[in-house]
């Protein structure tokens, strides 16, 4: 857990030049979400070196008001852990750093099973970013493929449709020329029949 504190001794980084000491502490650092602000962690004691700081800013009234100044600084500290506790909290939400903390302490733990040793660019510009992009371009190219494979089988799907259309015309033209042809036969006959017909008639009047 990381805290707030004017304790040199509990801190890893502190801010000084300042009137008061703050700092965060990593508990763990073995995990990266190990950056969590103690909800209510407990008011330090006044640093003498930083109190005293702070009262050499405020010598006459120090001078006058010694219990004040003390309740002044204590005030001062509370407040000024408070605020970082909201800042941190702040940025913590609008940056999603709880679940990018999460997702980084598990590449490490995934990271460790690994045996081989990781990429590391070549120094070469074209070198690296073909390898970079070529699986990308790979992948690219099988789903072309794949397109290109399906719009083939719909396109002979339809190339055997439309022969088979043509085939059926041209077995319908087909029936139909064998329609009029027996048809045109039949006509004839009945002509030369009812010819035939009218030619007896006549030579039998006569």
């Amino acid at each position: 857990l990381a805290s707030v504190s004017s304790n040199p001794s509990t801190n890893k980084k502190q801010n000084k030049g300042r009137t008061g000491e703050c700092s965060l502490t990593l508990e763990s650092p073995g995990s990266l979400t190990g950056l969590v602000l103690d909800p209510s962690p407990p008011l330090p004691s006044p640093l003498p070196s930083s109190y005293q700081r702070f009262t050499d800013c405020y010598k006459h009234f120090y001078q006058l008001q010694p219990e004040m100044t003390q309740r002044i600084y204590d005030k001062f500290i509370s407040q000024l852990q408070t605020s970082v506790r909201e800042e941190i909290s702040e940025i913590k939400e609008e940056g999603n750093l709880e679940a990018v903390l999460n997702s980084l302490d598990k590449i490490v733990e995934e990271g460790k099973d690994h045996k081989e040793p990781a990429w590391r660019p070549s120094g070469i510009p074209e070198k690296d970013l073909c390898s970079a992009m070529a699986p990308y371009f790979l992948q690219q190219r099988d789903t072309l493929r794949r397109h290109v494979q399906k719009q083939e089988a719909k396109n002979k799907e339809l190339a055997d449709a439309v022969l088979a259309g043509r085939r059926q015309v041209e077995e319908l033209q087909q029936q139909v020329q064998a329609r009029q042809q027996a048809w045109q036969a039949s006509v004839c006959s009945c002509l030369l029949s009812l010819w035939s017909l009218i030619g007896h008639q006549g030579s039998c009047r006569e």
